[in-house]
């Protein structure tokens, strides 16, 4: 038999979908982009390379992303510090890498994008990494700073996280000429 869906699915899958539309449409270009590199959908260099400077850069997060299912066998189970070093260190080296691609621009669009590359059980991980990764020196100060205020007191001090999935993972659009389209 299979699963049915609880009233509240639709509700929480309306809200993913507005926290994406909220976000700058350069945002929300790279949350698919980086979501097409890591799922492995499509061709993600003819999708989205317009110039040799993003396909060098889709280039870089392809090799970094390969990382990710490393990232995801290490997410630690609890707050043991042994775990957290080899969870961590690659976890702050791929975000120090979205975030100086300079189109994740908030915490909201950080978590929004890591919780559907690593999943639910990593989001108490996220501020923690996000902040380690927006307060490197490859970012400029004012980005540092930009990066740094935009985690909310709440977000950085939650006393608990939702382990539900993410159900929205938004992906590249055709547009359509509606000259063209049916009557």
């Amino acid at each position: 038999m299979g699963q049915h869906a609880k009233p509240t699915d639709g509700a929480i899958a309306l809200a993913e979908l507005r926290e994406f539309a909220s976000f700058p449409a350069a945002t929300q270009r790279y949350i698919r982009r980086s979501l097409d590199v890591a799922l492995h959908r499509g061709e993600p260099m003819q999708t989205w390379g317009r110039d040799v400077v993003e396909e060098a850069s889709i280039r870089a997060q392809t090799r970094l992303y390969d990382r990710l299912q490393e990232i995801k066998a290490r997410v630690p189970d609890d707050s043991g510090l042994d775990q957290v070093e080899p969870f961590m260190a690659p976890l702050v080296t791929v975000s120090a890498f979205d975030l100086g691609q300079n189109r994740l621009n908030s915490f909201s669009a950080y978590r929004f994008l890591y919780e559907r590359l690593i999943g639910a059980h990593s989001r108490p991980w996220l501020p923690g990494a996000f902040c380690a990764a927006a307060s490197l020196p490859h970012l400029h100060p004012e980005r540092r700073r930009a990066l740094l205020q935009s985690i909310s007191e709440a977000a950085a001090t939650a006393a608990g996280w939702s382990t539900r999935e993410p159900t929205f993972y938004p992906e590249w659009v055709e547009k359509v000429d509606i000259s063209k389209a049916p009557n």
